[in-house]
């Protein structure tokens, strides 16, 4: 009998949208649903490489300013280490993944923020070949409450030093991606923490036993 392939679980969301308390409990309820620990990845990051590439696109460096041409790049560059090196192993060997961040991430950021959408679909088909996850929840918050909140926690990187507007195309770009695409499922995260958890508790429920069934 072949080994069952994992799943492809991925959170996304502005910052402050609290993707970090969302993942921890979702890596708790996928490792109680399938009595192991999901490989959990970021991006940019998750491989020795990809998160040298994650320094040079979150420190600005004033003497050297990172294009946007080279941003989008430098994240398809580590995405492609990411995906060769830890995720499709992973699959491939039966396990589930739980990414923080994948594709959708440069299609809002760099696709609709900087307006950089035919490169970044250019980029993603030539290195993702059709590469998906198989569930995202994308965490959704107006940019103006998510960046109060993400300030709260201490100095903003380069990222999330962007001007207001950035991340308003980028919200609007997750929005349109995510009703024209069922995979995606759109969570409230201007609620409170609890009730937010409870949203992604309920989904879950709803849409693991799916998942499993695709097995």
């Amino acid at each position: 009998m072949s080994q069952q392939k994992g799943k492809f679980i991925v959170i996304e969301g502005l910052e402050g949208a609290g993707k970090s308390s969302a993942i921890a409990l979702i890596n708790d309820i996928i490792s109680q649903y399938i009595g192991q620990s999901p490989v959990c990845t970021r991006e940019p990051g998750g491989t020795p490489l990809a998160e040298k590439i994650r320094d040079l696109v979150k420190i600005a460096d004033e003497s050297d300013p990172l294009c946007d041409e080279a941003e989008c790049l430098l994240i398809y560059a580590a995405r492609s280490q990411l995906i060769a090196n830890v995720i499709k192993p992973a699959l491939s060997s039966g396990k589930w993944v739980l990414g923080d961040r994948h594709n959708l991430s440069s299609l809002a950021y760099q696709g609709g923020g900087r307006g950089l959408m035919p490169l970044v679909k250019a980029v993603s088909d030539a290195c993702l070949h059709g590469f998906k996850p198989d569930l995202t929840l994308y965490l959704d918050i107006d940019p103006t409450l998510g960046l109060s909140r993400a300030a709260s926690r201490g100095k903003l990187d380069r990222i999330e030093q962007q001007a207001i507007d950035f991340f308003e195309r980028a919200r609007k770009t997750y929005l349109k991606l995510a009703h024209e695409d069922d995979s995606i499922i759109v969570i409230d995260a201007s609620q409170s923490m609890e009730q937010v958890h409870d949203d992604i508790r309920l989904q879950l429920q709803r849409l693991l036993p799916a998942l499993m069934g695709e097995q």
